[in-house]
């Protein structure tokens, strides 16, 4: 099966270049911020998702179910981000364009959308929101921050983020409901492990 070869310089390549010219004008300090972060911000979102399971082990087996749910539910994301990734072969602007960008540009087959960045960070936000609101509130603007970053860099298309995040949200906001299938599971197995213990006494 031939790919969908996708043109994203008619899409939205002006606003691209906009954003990529801002970037070279910025002070330096700024763009090795910016680079640091794309490259290493998703470790946010997973320390974000360990505060969280780290609360809920003193909470209920619901929030437990949430936490341990979170992580599945970012992983389902990004296999489906990445599938709808293999069928559309849309070079990355920094080939197409030919522009001057801050990171350096991926390989000729690694495809540029939508944005696996954008699509992980969205479904955690997603996830951290379900499993605890204040770090929601952390996460989802640092999501934004991400794929507004991935523009920055060079490294994608506005369009390509937007797809990202919409992939994220479509798909964790649809899953992270079914924890309170897990529930009874988490809540046997606090059981089992406090049983010893109880009987110990």
């Amino acid at each position: 099966m031939s790919n969908l070869a996708l043109g994203g310089a008619s899409i939205d390549g002006g606003l691209y270049t906009w954003v990529t010219d801002l970037a070279q004008r910025a002070p330096h300090a700024v763009n090795v911020l910016v680079s640091y972060g794309t490259d290493h911000g998703l470790f946010l979102f997973a320390i974000l998702m360990l505060i969280c399971w780290w609360r809920a082990r003193s909470g209920t087996a619901a929030e437990m179910a949430r936490a341990l749910v979170g992580p599945l539910v970012v992983t389902v994301a990004y296999l489906a981000n990445d599938t709808v990734k293999s069928l559309f072969d849309e070079a990355r602007p920094c080939r197409t364009l030919h522009t001057v960008t801050v990171a350096l540009c991926p390989g000729v087959t690694d495809w540029s959308f939508p944005s696996n960045h954008a699509a992980i960070a969205a479904a955690a936000a997603v996830a951290l929101i379900g499993c605890a609101p204040r770090l929601g509130r952390i996460a989802v603007p640092a999501t934004l921050l991400m794929a507004f970053s991935r523009i920055w860099v060079g490294a994608h298309y506005p369009h390509d983020v937007l797809a990202g995040l919409a992939i994220g949200v479509v798909v964790a906001r649809p899953l992270m409901p079914l924890a309170r299938h897990a529930t009874p599971a988490v809540a046997r197995l606090r059981t089992t492990r406090l049983r010893p213990l109880v009987a110990a006494r």
